[in-house]
């Protein structure tokens, strides 16, 4: 919002119905990119800090909620697991029996450290989005996804080349098996394309774009129920603004809750490719 709207409504409500007042403007995508922060007189003395932006501390942020999560649920390991192990062995059945074995099988639970971690980290980067005074979720910025993604790619590229050699495992991803020799030159490089630039690049677009969607869409409730909330309108016009702003505040609420079951979901399909991906690379085709 401008200035104007955030002057108006701190005199004591928000524009609708005020003679002369600005109009309503709807969050823009440059919500999604603030500023580097100013360190004033102290720039020159922390270096390398110029460039941070509310993502970097995000991101720290998330990063310090999964390591102390998991440094609190298994600091004390036992066999007759406590309510702190319990929740971690939650996560980790969870994991296993609906990502890992579905996708890879048995041979999937030595890369269960990393489904479970990156399971973790992307909902709790997701969830900065409605974590009041952060709203920001690091994934609506698609470096991190990207980042992840490009994570999951060398990954089950290694791991292709590790179980079936480097001829065999690359001649497996861009040969279909069974396909004539005649149609060979189109399917090849169709191949190359779907396995080695339109899979990773999907993988993290999807997770990239539902995040930035759904904030946005939670942005655009925040700011229209604000601005509408102005019950110095007068006894109508007020009673109007109050019904209008809190419709907007009912739908900010309920599409928060569904936001979340979104933002878990994201981080669940995410780490199901992943495994899907690392355990197509184990298998010859």
């Amino acid at each position: 919002m401008s200035a104007d709207t955030l002057n108006l409504a701190a005199e004591g409500g928000g524009g609708l119905f005020t003679p002369g007042g600005p109009g309503f403007e709807a969050p823009s995508v440059g919500i999604f990119f603030p500023s580097p922060w100013s360190w004033g007189d102290y720039s020159e003395a922390l270096p390398y800090t110029s460039g941070i932006t509310k993502y970097v501390i995000l991101l720290l942020v998330a990063t310090s909620l999964v390591v102390f999560f998991l440094w609190w649920t298994s600091r004390k390991l036992s066999v007759v697991p406590d309510r702190r192990q319990s929740i971690l062995e939650l996560v980790v059945l969870f994991v296993r029996d609906q990502i890992s074995r579905p996708m890879i099988g048995v041979k999937g639970d030595k890369y269960l450290p990393l489904l479970v971690s990156l399971f973790l980290f992307i909902f709790a980067m997701n969830v900065m989005g409605i974590i009041p005074f952060l709203q920001l979720p690091v994934t609506s910025n698609l470096s991190y996804p990207a980042g992840l993604a490009l994570v999951i790619y060398i990954t089950f590229i290694t791991v292709g080349i590790r179980s079936q050699g480097f001829t065999h495992y690359f001649k497996g991803a861009v040969v279909p098996s069974g396909a004539p020799g005649w149609i060979l030159p189109l399917l090849v490089p169709i191949e190359i394309l779907s396995n080695f630039i339109i899979r990773p690049a999907t993988h993290a677009i999807r997770l990239f774009a539902t995040m930035f969607a759904g904030h946005l869409l939670l942005a655009t409730f925040a700011a229209g129920g604000w601005y509408m909330f102005n019950p110095a309108a007068g006894p109508l016009y007020g009673t109007i603004s109050v019904l209008f702003s809190g419709s907007a505040l009912l739908a900010f609420i309920i599409f928060t809750a569904f936001e979340l079951v979104i933002m878990f979901l994201q981080a669940f399909v995410f780490t199901l490719l992943a495994a899907l991906y690392i355990g197509q690379a184990q298998e010859a085709h």
